[in-house]
This record gives structure tokens, C-alpha cells and sequence, in this order.
């Protein structure tokens, strides 16, 4: 696809850069590089070590062929997908991994098609290895986002993962306010969703911003009603400081929620976000991890049906352009999709889809602020690895040499197909996991108890059922947000809320349960949220372990609760059982 400029020009959003952001020029030192491609340059000028001396004569690996998961449909009518083998399959021509090798040096003169130890591991452009973030642009530019609304598209900067894009991103957006020392008039802020992911809010909180947290529902954060990011902008009050200029959200499977935000929210949160100046940082690792029947499977379980206008499938945003890729046209698409003015930085990884240590991602935003966060690269990490791009770039892009070897069939690379086939059978194996542990909670969120009743002479037998959590299939991403009815447990007029919350917690990490969840209080943003609401929930991730223990892992959940629930007595819940836990899990992780 190309980018025109028959639609209108990003806004020129430099207002909004720090006073450091605004004050960086370009480095010399990388500007001068240009100078060392030219052909049979003799060069006395770099402070370059020599590329004969790097210990690494080539970097090989096996690695997985693209189809070695069996993907799930795109839609929940869609048949299952015919003549795609999972790694069941045993046919001998159907192998399910292949060599890769970057060699030292690549004989191809092109420099976006150049793979290789001897310039991957040199000193390099800060917007990434040439290859690899040419490739990156072209896939974000026409399958990933191929009808960004304004004048020829945005641009691509490689990261060394989102937490580094963040990092960046708001280093370049917002100036640090230091208590005592400014002005309250000068204190700038960041809106957040009510439950959210804690690094972001770690790397800020230094910064002095005010955290700005805004309600959410089922789907994410919520544009309108009490507490909505209307209300909030419009009753904004300036003794906390500037009225905030930066949202951060996750809205694909939002970590810890898991909710999947409709294209009609975007509409609205983004319509008011323009009108007040807001730029968006949205953080999305897990797009591709979206689970179209997930509505289907949790009414046919007995649960409530999700709401119909967040279910992934065809998007009217994702047209008039297609990305080419049925499974890319079937997701709920990014902002990007609805950013006429070009205040969307979204951050992408490679942490979800390939693995967390490769410490790779990128940044995709109008052009001038890619600009920015290109300078603020150039004097801090200044590349991502270069094992980790020559690497990837070579499974995916295939060998530009004869002695490299790429991913896929014949080592001739994933190629886009690939990369796309890979993403749907991730996605296929995530949505397995989730339909397993959703099952079994649905099965067990109450607790049944039978009695007899005795009534005049008459006595019958009598069924109780007892709420004990709750919780809605997710649209997206690898996580349960579980909400506790404590109100329904013996002891929830007779100890403090957050104790009872607290003495489950460790209750499930007892050798009889072995279940570590992730408490509530860790993903929230502020004091208030932390004592009124957070001790109502437990993040619950389908991810991490082993495919076979996700159902006993459930169980096990199911009946750890119903357990607790059985407890009339405080014995057992005391002031020292964190400390006790601790030890115990600890000893656990030594041996």
C-alpha cells in the first residue's frame, strides 16, 4: 500500500516535549555513518573495532517452523481451518523445525537486505538493523495498520522491547516535576486504567506525574459516565497540578483485566482525547492473542454473554485497505486505525510472540516523534541487540546469502506468510489454554451445599448454591481476572476485608493447592484503589505453565477456594502467615 497525502498532515504535537526532548540534536557520531558505506572507502575515521576480531564466526540455531501449531478461526462461524497440521502431525516431509545460520559476512551489496555477523554486531543506527527495521516498517505500514488516517503514514523506530519504548516515550512527552522543589501549576499527569500494568506506573512515578486512574468495564477503560475519561477531564482540578496530557492503556487482553477495547469505545475515548490534547500511548503485546468464540463458549459453559461490540472479526476500520491476511483483517484494530491527528504512540514486542529475553520491539508514531525518541536512542541504548536482529531478521526475512540459512522449508525464511502462520498457531494455543481454565471455573465458581430442612412434620432436602468468584471469558491476551464474592464467606463480618483476601492468597499456595495467583493490590495505581477495591481480585495467567497442568492447576484453583469457604474460624489467619509463606515458597524454589 502507499501512503498518500490526500488526507491531512499529522498535528505538530512538539508542545508536548519535555524541555530535555526539545533541547537534543542529532548525534554526530551516528549522523557521520552514512559516510562508511561508500564502496572501498578507506576508513580512518570511526571508532570502530575490527569486525575480523568478534569471536563469532556464525550464529545457528534450530528453530520452529511456522506451522507447527494448529491455529483456531478467525470468526466464530468460521469452519476449523482445513489442511493446516499442528505439531502432532508426523509426516516425514512435515518436519516441525528447520536450521538457521547468520553468516560472518554476506556478499549482497544492498544494506536493508544484508544479514550478517560482521554488521550486525558492529556499531549500528539507532532506528535498528537495517534489514530487520526496514522489514518491521513495511509489515507495520501495510498488514498490521494500513489505514492510518493521515498524510503517508507513520513511522517505525526498533526498541529494545515495550518496557524501553516506554521508557522513552515518556522521557521525550513529559518533564520531571520534583515535589518542593516546582510549582504545583507545572506537575503534569498520565491517565491510567483503574487496574493496570505496575512497570509503567514504576517508571513514571519517579517522574512526579500525577497518576490519573479512569474507570473500566468488562471492555477497558471507559470514555463517558462517572468516573469515565470525560468526567474526569472535565471536572479536572488544577490544584493537582496541569490537567494530564498522556493516557496509557493496554487494550487487547489489558494486563490484569484482560479486556478487549470495541473499535466504538476507541471511537469515543479517541474523539476525546482530540478535543482535550491528549496523546495515547498504547501498549498492546497481546494483539494478536484475540479470541473470537470466546462468547460463544462462554454462554454454551453457562455464563453471561460478553458484549457483541468488541468481538474480534471484520472491522470496518480494518477497510478500505486489507492487510492482505484474513487472520490480520479479523482483529479488533489498533488506534492507529482512528488517529487523524497523530497522537497514537503504540508499542509493539516481540516478548509475546517470540520470547521475553530477546528484549526487542518497536515504536510506531507520527513521524516527528519517532524523530525524537530516534535522538534519545542515540545516547542511551543506542540499538537493540544485534544477535537478537540478525537472528530474528534471518528466520523471518530468509538468508540474502548463499551461506546463511533462514527459517521455514528449505532454510529459505518464514517470509510474511510465515510470520502470520506462526501468529495464528500462538494465538490457537493460547485460546486452547483459556477455554480449558474458563471451563473448569465456570464448572466450580459456586459452592454447592445440600442439608435437610425441617418444617412442621414435614422435612425435604435442600440445595444451596454459594457465589464464591466470578469472572468473564476473555476476548484477548493470557490472563483471568477473577473477582471474589468474600461477602459470601463465613468470616466476612468477623476480620478485614483485605485479611480475608490476604489469608486465601496464601491459603492456595499450601502444599495441598499449590496455586500462586497474582493478588489485585499489585496491579493498583494509587493508595485508594489499593485499600477500596483490590483485595476484591486475583489475576489469574493461563500462559505460563505447562499445557498439561492447566486443568489440574484449575482444579486445583476450584478447590482451594471451596476449601476456604468451608473455614468458620480465624485459627489459621494470623499476622504471620505472609512471613511463613514467604520461607516456604523460597525453600521450594531451591530445591
Amino acid at each position: 500500500m502507499a501512503f498518500t497525502s490526500e488526507i491531512p498532515k499529522p498535528l505538530d504535537l512538539s508542545h508536548h516535549y519535555s524541555r530535555v526532548t526539545k533541547n537534543r540534536d542529532a548525534s554526530a557520531v551516528k549522523d557521520f555513518y552514512k559516510y562508511f558505506g561508500i564502496p572501498n572507502i578507506g576508513n580512518l575515521a570511526g571508532g570502530l573495532p575490527n569486525n575480523n576480531y568478534f569471536p563469532f564466526d556464525t550464529l545457528e540455531g534450530a528453530a520452529a517452523l511456522p506451522h507447527r501449531f494448529k491455529p483456531t478461526p478467525n470468526k466464530p462461524v468460521d469452519p476449523p481451518p482445513e489442511g493446516r497440521k499442528s505439531v502432532t502431525s508426523r509426516s516425514a516431509d512435515d518436519l516441525t523445525s528447520s536450521q538457521v545460520l547468520v553468516p560472518k559476512t554476506s556478499t549482497s551489496a544492498d544494506l536493508l537486505r544484508k544479514i550478517d555477523l560482521k554488521s550486525a554486531l558492529q556499531y549500528g543506527t539507532s532506528q535498528g538493523y537495517p534489514p530487520l527495521y526496514s522489514y518491521l516498517r513495511q509489515f507495520t505500514r501495510e498488514n498490521m495498520h494500513p489505514n492510518v488516517p493521515y498524510a503517508n503514514g507513520p513511522e517505525i523506530i526498533l526498541s529494545c522491547g515495550s518496557t524501553d519504548g516506554f521508557s522513552k516515550t515518556i522521557e521525550a512527552l513529559s518533564n520531571v516535576w520534583t515535589e518542593g522543589h516546582d510549582t504545583i501549576d507545572e506537575r503534569e499527569g498520565i491517565f491510567v486504567e483503574e487496574f493496570c500494568y505496575m512497570n509503567a506506573i514504576q517508571a513514571v512515578r519517579p517522574r512526579g506525574l500525577n497518576i490519573v486512574p479512569i474507570t473500566i468495564d468488562n471492555e477497558g477503560m471507559k470514555g463517558s459516565g462517572e468516573g469515565g475519561l470525560q468526567h474526569v477531564l472535565e471536572n479536572w482540578d488544577e490544584s493537582r497540578g496541569e490537567r494530564p496530557h498522556l493516557m496509557y492503556t493496554v487494550t487487547i487482553g489489558q494486563n490484569p483485566t484482560s479486556g478487549t477495547l470495541s473499535v466504538q469505545r476507541r471511537e469515543e475515548i479517541y474523539a476525546i482525547c482530540s478535543r482535550y490534547d491528549v496523546i495515547i500511548i498504547e501498549d498492546d503485546p497481546y494483539w494478536y492473542l484475540q479470541y473470537p468464540s470466546a462468547n460463544d463458549s462462554s454462554m454454551a459453559a453457562g455464563a453471561q454473554s460478553i458484549s457483541k461490540t468488541n468481538q474480534p472479526g471484520e472491522h470496518p476500520r480494518n477497510k478500505p485497505k486489507s492487510s492482505g491476511y484474513p487472520f490480520l483483517d479479523s482483529l479488533v484494530p489498533s488506534y492507529l486505525s482512528v488517529d487523524t491527528d497523530g497522537r497514537v504512540v503504540r508499542l509493539d514486542t516481540f516478548s509475546k510472540t517470540v520470547a521475553p529475553g530477546c528484549r526487542l520491539g518497536w515504536v510506531t508514531a507520527q513521524p516527528a516523534i519517532c524523530e525524537r525518541l530516534l535522538r534519545i536512542t542515540e545516547t542511551s541504548t543506542q540499538q537493540p541487540s544485534g544477535f537478537v536482529q540478525s537472528m530474528i531478521a534471518e528466520v523471518i526475512m530468509g538468508p540474502q546469502d548463499p551461506d546463511g540459512r533462514g527459517g521455514g522449508k528449505a532454510d529459505a525464511g518464514w517470509k510474511t506468510d510465515g510470520w502470520v502462520r506462526w501468529l495464528e498457531g500462538l494465538r490457537g494455543n493460547y485460546k486452547r489454554r483459556m477455554q480449558t481454565m474458563c471451563g473448569i471455573f465456570e464448572a466450580g465458581k459456586q459452592l454447592v451445599k445440600t442439608g435437610r430442612r425441617q418444617s412442621m412434620n414435614e422435612e425435604w432436602s435442600v440445595i444451596d448454591t454459594v457465589p464464591m468468584f466470578d469472572f468473564v471469558w476473555p476476548l484477548g491476551g493470557m490472563f483471568v481476572w477473577v473477582k471474589l464474592n468474600l461477602e459470601s464467606h463465613p468470616l466476612w463480618k468477623k476480620t478485614s476485608h483485605e485479611k480475608l483476601s490476604r489469608a486465601l492468597w496464601i491459603h492456595m499456595t499450601t502444599p495441598r493447592y499449590l496455586v500462586l495467583v497474582a493478588p489485585g493490590s499489585l496491579f493498583a495505581p494509587t493508595q485508594k484503589i489499593r485499600e477500596e477495591k483490590s483485595y476484591s481480585y486475583f489475576r489469574i495467567c493461563f500462559a505460563a505453565v505447562d499445557e498439561a497442568d492447566v486443568a489440574p492447576v484449575s482444579h486445583r484453583f476450584v478447590e482451594g477456594c471451596k476449601s476456604f469457604w468451608a473455614k468458620k474460624k480465624l485459627d489459621d489467619i494470623d499476622d504471620d502467615m505472609e512471613e511463613e509463606v514467604e520461607q516456604r515458597l523460597l525453600a521450594m524454589q531451591t530445591c
